[in-house]
């Protein structure tokens, strides 16, 4: 059967199953040229990285190399292809309701009350404060700001890109749910005072005297896990060490894949894992799963990407809650990959790494560190919690940062964050010492690489992740100034 019957039989079935991911598509010819002329480079220049910027995004892209990260993450937002334009690339369209990007996140509350939903539709423009700044980012949360932890795939934020204005006709039943709230709670405007200074205070004192403050008092959470808490994070560090790839396995075990088409290959799946919403803990599943495979195996440049779509199914599957079809899989690749391949991967994959799916990575011991992090703190830090994962995903791209583990990653990360938050102040403290078990003097190596990854981030060829982490959602995060240096003496213990 030929490449051409091949590739239409499968069209049929791919439609159908992301039916429910494109019931918004409609026929607008130009659009779809427009969008595909703003995409990115393509992902199947393996060999001159250095060149991937200057590349033309309405470059035609053999099959037998991996396929452009442009037609890939278009068709997943719009959906299986409507027609099939001059440069070989599928071409979709979409509403032009979707096509609006608007340049600020604005709050509700800012919107005046002229806005009008007779028609459905929201002006293009909308009145901003003089104050608001895109390239500020806030030091406090609002209600438009999700957590890191809470999971991407589930908020109804991300789901839909219309904002839901109130009109005038909203407020007096807004007016009537505020009376009663106000009518039967009673807050007194007299400040109680009682013989013994509140917990707060004493906490507060503690973190003066860089004392160490117990994160794990929270017994009314479940999902803290306050009670045996210390003994999952023993256990994690205990077992960190047998679920980590080889450190050297591109020098000793592959001939034809080096350090930058793994990168060039991690830096599509960040852009897929947005796309389909996945959780972060995915993304970091799918690269150990890449890395241990690849330790391995010896692999070639054709199929690198197939090892990616496969090792993220696998992943998908043990973390979200719907994972995506393993059509949809292939459709992400312009069906460059049948089904029948992915699922020969997959099974290659799940036996060679003995179906032992659990691995501690790094953003499982993040969650913790964090939280010693923010220490005393009673409104968590939205900033830290985000410039930490942005830093800790960095490292995901560079081959060389195999040789530390997951949980020193993460401690440098918290160290990185901090820096930049507060270049004042030393990042470690004794509650961090405590609960990460790492010393200002063990974290020097990993911080310096991490700094410098920090630094070349705004000329990366690569940019998948600092865009994610310039968007408002993450606070701006990678847009944040990074000082040069990081002084000697926050290294001592």
């Amino acid at each position: 059967m030929s490449t051409q019957n091949r590739r239409s039989s499968f069209s049929s079935s791919t439609s159908s199953s992301l039916a429910k991911r494109n019931a918004s598509s409609s026929s607008s010819e130009n659009m779809g040229k427009a969008t595909l002329a703003k995409k990115r480079a393509p992902l199947s220049n393996l060999t001159n990285v250095k060149n991937v910027a200057n590349v033309s995004s309405r470059t035609s892209v053999p099959y037998s190399a991996l396929v452009s990260s442009a037609s890939k993450i278009a068709k997943a937002k719009k959906g299986p292809p409507a027609n099939i334009g001059s440069t070989g690339l599928p071409r979709t369209n979409f509403p032009a309701s979707l096509n609006l990007k608007s340049t600020a996140v604005v709050p509700c509350s800012k919107v005046t009350s002229s806005i009008s939903r007779s028609d459905g539709n929201v002006p293009n423009t909308v009145a901003i404060p003089a104050q608001f700044s895109m390239d500020v980012s806030p030091s406090k949360s609002d209600g438009l700001s999700v957590s890191m932890d809470e999971s991407m795939s589930t908020c109804d934020s991300f789901k839909s890109p219309e904002v839901e204005y109130m009109d005038n006709s909203d407020v007096p039943a807004v007016d009537s749910i505020e009376r009663k709230t106000f009518g039967n709670l009673y807050i007194s405007d007299l400040e109680e005072k009682i013989g013994n200074i509140c917990n707060r205070d004493i906490l507060a004192a503690m973190e003066t005297d860089d004392k160490i403050v117990n994160i794990d008092k929270n017994y009314m959470d479940p999902q803290l896990c306050a009670t045996f808490a210390c003994d999952i994070y023993k256990h994690l560090r205990a077992s960190e060490a047998k679920k980590r790839p080889s450190t050297d396995f591109m020098e000793r075990v592959q001939k034809d894949i080096n350090a930058s088409m793994r990168a060039i290959l991690i830096d599509w799946l960040v852009e897929v894992a947005e796309e389909y919403r996945l959780v972060p803990d995915t993304l970091y599943l799918t690269v150990n799963y890449i890395d241990r495979y690849l330790s391995g195996n010896v692999m070639n440049r054709q199929r690198l990407q197939l090892l990616g779509v496969a090792c993220m199914m696998i992943a998908s599957k043990y973390e979200e809650i719907c994972a995506p079809q393993v059509e949809e899989f292939c459709y992400i690749t312009d069906n460059t990959y049948f089904k029948e391949e992915v699922l020969q991967m997959e099974s290659a994959v799940l036996n060679f790494l003995k179906f032992e799916m659990t691995a501690p990575t790094t953003k499982c011991f993040l969650r913790r560190f964090v939280r010693a992090a923010q220490g005393i703190n009673e409104v968590p830090s939205l900033q830290l919690e985000c410039l930490a994962n942005y830093i800790a995903e960095l490292s995901l791209l560079e081959y060389n940062m195999l040789c530390y583990a997951p949980s020193l990653l993460a401690a440098s990360a918290i160290f990185m964050a901090k820096y930049i938050l507060f270049p004042s102040q030393k990042p470690w403290n004794s509650t961090l010492q405590h609960y990460t078990i790492y010393k200002p003097s063990d974290l020097c190596n990993c911080v310096k690489d991490l700094h410098r990854l920090c630094c070349d981030s705004h000329t990366s060829s690569l940019p998948a992740i600092k865009e994610k982490y310039s968007q408002h959602k993450y606070k701006y995060v990678a847009k944040k100034y990074c000082p040069p240096t990081i002084p000697a003496e926050f290294f001592q213990n």
